[in-house]
């Protein structure tokens, strides 16, 4: 029984079909496409008559079947390098003594402090011989010390006034009075992956939980615009199947024909994606219209590696753990989870209480502003 079950839509497989018979890109790239269609539900090939044809391995198509189901075509196309972790004991002054080592510049010839050259600098802790295994010194104790693995995270530039500017433009929006006549809205948007039950999962049973089967299949990926007035605690969630230009623009017409009808203007919030921009209302209405919504419309765009000061991205955030963190199998579905979310979370009026100012970035980010910076 395969656990990840490949259906592909037409659009996917047009689109493998054409970049095998471009036959440009990394050959890995190429025959994890020659997988996929073949491993396609509808064509009918099993692994073992898949890896026989292509010439690899059972658990390499395993691999790129588990891939497309959990992370979409991307992450099947591309090769990522599998999670793992390791765990060390080292006392407090081993753990100093190695931090030290690793924050040190690598020994000559080297392009990197790597965990050999640690391990031969550390006294025998960490790897020894050429096999490569750990040894521990004795009476360790357990601790979380991890240096090779590494985070991604957004860093704004230094003393970079492109970023400052929006900064500070978005600061100030925070700070105005409640008006009904000028509301203030943050929009952002996020892609959901639909996934659908192989097998019934099983109810609640006294002393037994609900349990789900292994096996599923992907089912689509649709996009939702998330509408968050923070100083009222309003939202309005949009589900749409692509987040094009014309998606964003029909999201915002809706923004100010249904949700705010009577708002002279309305204050919009959200990042700097190419779509998100006033021309998009133009590919998608006749001038008229689009000019007519244009005008009611106030935009401020948050700074590039500037996301957090969105607040729409925190109620993405929420509406993700408290809604989307579960098996969705249809778009009908998923739909309808948002809209209980977003009618239960509009009756409590959950808002945003934004402390954080121009003068406070000034003084806590003083080392994205150019005079600051250089004073």
């Amino acid at each position: 029984m395969k656990r990840y079950i490949v259906t592909l839509t037409e659009q996917e497989r047009e689109e493998l079909s054409q970049l095998i018979s471009k036959g440009k890109g990394a050959a890995r790239k190429l025959l994890h496409a020659r997988i996929l269609l073949k491993a396609d539900s509808r064509v009918g090939w099993i692994d073992q008559h898949i890896a026989e044809a292509l010439e690899v391995s059972v658990s390499t198509i395993e691999r790129v079947r588990e891939r497309f189901v959990e992370e979409g075509l991307g992450a099947a196309l591309d090769r990522q390098a599998p999670k793992r972790e390791y765990k060390r004991k080292l006392n407090g002054e081993q753990e100093a003594h190695l931090i030290a080592l690793v924050c040190s510049p690598p020994p000559a010839g080297s392009g990197t402090m790597d965990i050999e050259t640690l391990g031969s600098e550390n006294g025998g802790i960490g790897v020894c011989g050429p096999c490569g295994s750990r040894n521990h010194p004795p009476n360790t104790q357990k601790n979380e010390l991890k240096p090779w693995l590494k985070q991604m995270w957004c860093i704004p530039p230094e003393a970079n006034g492109e970023f400052v500017y929006p900064m500070e433009d978005v600061l100030d929006v925070y700070q105005r009075p409640y008006d009904p006549r000028h509301p203030i809205v943050c929009m952002d948007e996020l892609s959901k992956q639909l996934v659908g039950e192989i097998a019934q999962p099983l109810p609640l049973e006294p002393g037994q939980p609900p349990r789900y089967d292994y096996e599923y299949s992907r089912q689509g990926v649709s996009n939702l615009f998330m509408f968050f007035e923070p100083l009222v605690g309003q939202r309005f969630v949009k589900v749409t199947d692509h987040r094009t230009q014309i998606d964003w623009a029909y999201a915002v017409r809706d923004l100010v024909e249904v949700y705010y009808p009577d708002a002279q203007t309305i204050t919009l919030v959200m990042d700097n994606l190419n779509t998100h921009c006033l021309g998009s209302l133009y590919e998608a209405f006749a001038p008229d219209e689009a000019k007519r919504l244009a005008d009611r419309l106030e935009i401020h765009h948050t700074p590039k590696h500037g996301s957090w000061l969105n607040m729409a991205e925190i109620e993405l955030g929420i509406l993700s753990g408290q809604c989307l963190d579960r098996r969705i199998p249809d778009q009908a579905m998923l739909t309808r989870c948002v809209a209980l979310w977003q009618t239960n979370r509009n009756q409590t009026q959950v808002t945003v209480d934004w402390r954080f100012t121009t003068a406070d970035a000034r003084i806590k980010l003083k080392r994205l502003y150019p005079s600051i910076h250089e004073s």
